[in-house]
């Protein structure tokens, strides 16, 4: 499969070859569904926590004597009917939402979401990026540039989750260049994953023939 490369300043820089084990798979809603829910579980932090009348603190005499006073029967007034007393049945800490997922089901929900981009015409392969140093006004040129290319004007004018881009390897200029733009992210090319893939209108891949050598490498692991 042959596409489309841009340079910087968002001119055509020739084509690249993409394999189709990992840019040409049909769509599985369900593989994606499935590995999408079970990493944003495992991602969950467990914070509500309520405590059991065992738990809250005081109650330890009973409130008044079993008969004789013409009210109703109390051992404590920490029992759930009294206010301020613990909770009958409520949210604690200690359940566990994680679910297992295979490695293969990860990756190969990564790849059909990857290829549903390419599809939908929102993945941009960018030949090289580099920054002399970490400047954000170098990135808006950059994102400006790029949004002239037909299909990729909401680069300039979309403001939450507009592109994820992904490096081919780690680049501290690029990475901090883009730092206060609160609408791109990035992200090492071998860290991608279907949640965040599927989360950006647009993916944007620089060095695409090294990006391609990972992704595939990840796929043989």
């Amino acid at each position: 499969m042959h596409v489309k490369s841009y340079s910087q300043t968002g001119a055509e820089a020739g084509t690249i070859d993409l394999p189709d084990a990992v840019f040409a798979l049909p769509w599985n809603a369900d593989l994606v569904h499935q590995v999408v829910v079970g990493m944003q579980a495992n991602a969950r932090t467990n914070v509500a926590h309520t405590k059991g009348r065992g738990e809250v603190r005081g109650g330890g005499k009973k409130p008044w004597k079993q008969k004789g006073t013409g009210r109703a029967r109390h051992g404590s007034i920490r029992s759930p009917l009294w206010r301020g007393g613990g909770v009958t049945f409520g949210p604690t800490n200690e359940k566990s939402y994680t679910q297992k997922i295979n490695q293969k089901m990860r990756v190969k929900a990564l790849f059909t979401a990857l290829s549903q981009k390419l599809r939908d015409g929102e993945m941009l392969f960018v030949d090289s990026l580099t920054f002399p140093a970490p400047k954000t006004a170098d990135a808006k040129r950059t994102v400006t540039a790029l949004a002239g290319i037909e299909g990729f004007g909401r680069l300039a004018t979309k403001t939450r989750n507009t592109a994820l881009l992904a490096l081919a390897r780690r680049d501290e200029a690029v990475e901090k260049s883009f730092r206060n733009f609160g609408n791109i992210s990035t992200v090492e090319a071998r860290n991608l994953n279907p949640v965040e893939a599927l989360k950006y209108k647009y993916i944007i891949f620089t060095e695409p023939s090294e990006v391609c050598k990972i992704l595939a490498e990840r796929q043989r692991q």
